[in-house]
């Protein structure tokens, strides 16, 4: 699908700076936008991106005043996080006029629906009541245990073993707030990608990213009832134990450790051979590699350790 900034521009209300005849054809984030994408910029902590962005469009505030010149067309609206809910809806609704017939589903047994434009690999096994969505791709020598969710366009590698109930793919949790107090669902576009040697517990869920793809890269191991948010990336051969949480668009690094309900907030980066204490949370960039961190917010081991017995001393003197 080819559409022109000017017609975006209308559809949201907003006015182009640039050439309005620009071509779009997909929506992306704006660290990965490419020509041919349109980006939002709405978060500060993103605007580095815009000065040397490839993508072909960005979607920005009124009253954001840049520091330096933007080498793509603008769409300046009034409030660009809100504006690019409508931006997804309608290139959602697009994408599923384009798609041909109703004859999509093709019934193995009673118990297994996998989708005819959907691959799965030499010596995967699938139990019973395992679905996969339309255009799944799943590697060699995986196992899908009972009641997993695969949905549409999701991508699993090869020596994959995904436990019963998770779900991939499900939609981020984005919704903009509106002025009467009510919340406009963003629509998540996006995918999950899972490299090969992942292993994923029972109910885990791993949302698809809102642009771009939410990735698990190379043997990561995550236990039962871990959630992993939208367009989160999580470095190769990093281990979850339950319950762990990962808020959208957190980027994790390698060989991490993450102890059991641990939390980590959205749009940060942890660096590699870091690991967390269960119940811990990390609410900032974690910079420097093979560090421990305890408590919430989350301390290196030996500051926490000291300000810990800080603390029990002072409750022993009341």
């Amino acid at each position: 699908m080819e559409i022109t900034a000017q017609i975006l521009a209308e559809l949201l209300g907003g006015e182009v700076v640039g050439d309005p005849q620009t071509v779009v054809t997909a929506p992306a984030r704006i660290e990965q936008g490419r020509k041919g994408n349109i980006c939002f910029f709405a978060n500060p902590k993103y605007e580095h991106y815009i000065y040397d962005t490839k993508a072909s469009v960005l979607l920005i505030n009124k009253s954001f005043k840049p520091k330096q010149p933007i080498p793509a067309t603008l769409i300046k609206v009034d409030d660009a996080y809100s504006s690019v809910s409508v931006l997804l809806d309608f290139f959602s609704r697009m994408k599923h006029r384009q798609k041909r017939g109703n004859g999509l589903w093709a019934r193995l047994s009673l118990k297994r629906s996998i989708a005819r434009t959907a691959r799965i690999g030499q010596g995967t096994y699938l139990y019973p009541q395992v679905y996969i969505g339309d255009h799944v791709k799943i590697g060699k020598n995986c196992v899908l245990y009972p009641g997993v969710r695969i949905y549409h366009d999701c991508v699993v590698g090869d020596n994959c073993i995904i436990h019963a109930n998770a779900v991939i793919g499900a939609d981020g949790f984005g919704f903009a707030p509106q002025e009467d107090g009510t919340y406009r669902k963003i629509q998540q576009l996006g995918n999950v990608v899972i490299e090969d040697d992942v292993e994923i517990g029972a109910n885990a869920t791993i949302d698809r990213a809102t642009m771009g793809s939410t990735i698990v890269h190379r043997g990561v191991k995550i236990d039962n009832l871990c959630q992993v948010a939208h367009n989160v990336e999580v470095g190769e051969n990093t281990v979850m134990a339950a319950m762990t949480g990962i808020a959208g668009s957190t980027k994790i690094g390698k060989h991490c450790v993450f102890g059991g309900q641990s939390g980590v907030n959205g749009h940060v980066t942890i660096a590699d051979n870091t690991t967390l204490a269960a119940q811990s949370g990390i609410i900032a960039n974690i910079k420097e590699s093979g560090t421990t961190l305890v408590g919430y917010p989350a301390l290196e081991y030996g500051t926490y350790m000291r300000a810990y017995a800080i603390f029990r001393r002072s409750g022993k003197s009341k």
